[in-house]
């Protein structure tokens, strides 16, 4: 069932209870949350004073609730069995639950390598998890600094953005020095 391109709140919560009254995911336009992400971009940017700014407001925050729900619901829904069921998902939804699917697998290969003595194994991922690539936007001013690749790094300007090893970039985070940030690819 394809749902209209326009995206309101009578829309959103129709969408909603049909997803929370069926014990099985939904089908859904396949824009949706594109569609949705257009709309509240448009609403956002656009101006209110008085009452219209409070309404504009309260309906964001109903949208924002409405949609929390239901990514929710249809996630829980889709990971409930033991198998993962994409039937009916979004793209954006296959995309988390891959995160969920990748979990599963890095834990067991952690477990087995741990159970069978493959110390390499372990000693490989530990080294790749210190040194994959994060970037960060520097809230301060940073000294220079060797990473944990051994390579130096720095000197930082505050605003300034760098691509560091994943264990120096959340050291810096966990001391309000940096954020993590996403680049667009």
């Amino acid at each position: 069932m394809s749902e209209t391109k326009k995206i309101d709140l009578n829309l959103l919560y129709s969408v909603l209870v049909r997803e929370i009254e069926n014990d099985q995911v939904q089908e859904i336009d396949p824009d949706f949350y594109r569609t949705l992400s257009e709309y509240l971009g448009k609403l956002k940017s656009e101006g209110y004073d008085g009452i219209e700014s409070k309404i504009k407001a309260r309906l964001t925050e109903l949208i924002t609730q409405s949609v929390t729900l239901l990514l929710k619901t249809r996630i829980e829904k889709a990971s409930a069995s033991d198998t993962l069921d994409f039937t009916n998902l979004l793209d954006e939804e296959k995309y988390i639950l891959e995160s969920q699917q990748d979990l599963a697998e890095r834990k067991e290969m952690i477990l087995s390598a741990t159970l069978n003595g493959r110390t390499k194994t372990l000693q490989s991922v530990s080294k790749k998890h210190k040194t994959k690539p994060v970037t960060v936007r520097f809230l301060k001013d940073f000294d220079q600094f060797v990473g944990a690749d051994y390579t130096k790094y720095g000197p930082y300007k505050a605003e300034d953005i760098a691509t560091l090893p994943n264990e120096n970039a959340q050291a810096l985070i966990a001391k309000n020095i940096s954020v993590k940030i996403t680049i667009e690819e």
